[in-house]
């Protein structure tokens, strides 16, 4: 919806949606827009969509999770769209507009980096779902890894984290800008892991090998799971 359909803009925001539908192996089947003066100012406009999947009863995960599996994590490309009330009110606070030079990356501006699309994962993790090699998935969005990673797991088992990849720039200056402890950096962002997969200890190596295939250059071992609940954080950000 926008207060005037400008064909430029829509047409790019088009070919962004078609991307991403590439990249999770989608079709796109409908849509709609909506010019709307009275509510929207110039230039202003925003989006909404949803997707559907299908999925046979007895494969829906999280399926046979128990103490002993091992989190495997996929890097995520960015901020991934959460926690950027904060993260305006930081840009605000530090002088900085969105044009300005990422404090983070002088290669880039500030608007450029943080609006680094988000990555799609369907294609790495669907072909291990389809080997039966993934016993349960958590998307690290709103909420970060110690609200997300629990609705994977069944009562009486925790997550213990032994390992977690070293802060990017952007997330560093986060962290060091907002003075939030790793806690609520957890909790907020995702600092870094987009995706976390729990699979068992004896398919570990062929889990690995299979995200590899599907161009997954780095995959974080993080821990594994145990008797307890929520997620118990064994090492601090770096």
């Amino acid at each position: 919806a926008t207060g005037h359909l400008h064909v430029k803009e829509a047409a790019a925001v088009v070919q962004g949606i078609a991307e991403g539908c590439k990249q999770a192996n989608c079709g796109l089947i409908g849509g709609e827009s909506a010019e709307m003066p009275s509510m929207y100012d110039s230039g202003k406009y925003d989006l909404a969509g949803f997707s559907v999947g299908a999925v046979r009863r007895d494969q829906i995960l999280p399926k046979g999770v128990a103490v002993g599996d091992i989190l495997l994590g996929l890097p995520s490309s960015g901020l991934h769209s959460n926690g950027f009330s904060l993260v305006r009110k930081l840009v605000e606070k530090e002088g900085l507009s969105f044009e300005s030079n990422c404090p983070w990356d002088e290669t880039q501006i500030i608007g450029e980096s943080l609006l680094t699309p988000t990555k799609i994962y369907v294609k790495s993790c669907l072909p291990l779902i389809k080997k039966g090699l993934v016993k349960g998935l958590a998307h690290i969005t709103g909420g970060g890894l110690l609200e997300n990673l629990p609705r994977s797991l069944p009562y009486g088992v925790g997550a213990k984290i032994t390992s977690h990849p070293a802060l990017s720039g952007v997330f560093k200056w986060l962290k060091t800008t907002s003075g939030m402890d790793d806690k609520e950096m957890l909790r907020t962002f995702n600092c870094g892991v987009g995706m976390v997969l729990i699979v068992g200890a004896s398919e570990l190596a062929e889990a690995k090998d299979e995200l590899k295939k599907s161009s997954i250059e780095t995959v974080y071992e993080m821990g594994a799971l145990a008797d307890g609940s929520g997620v118990t954080m064994e090492v601090s950000l770096d």
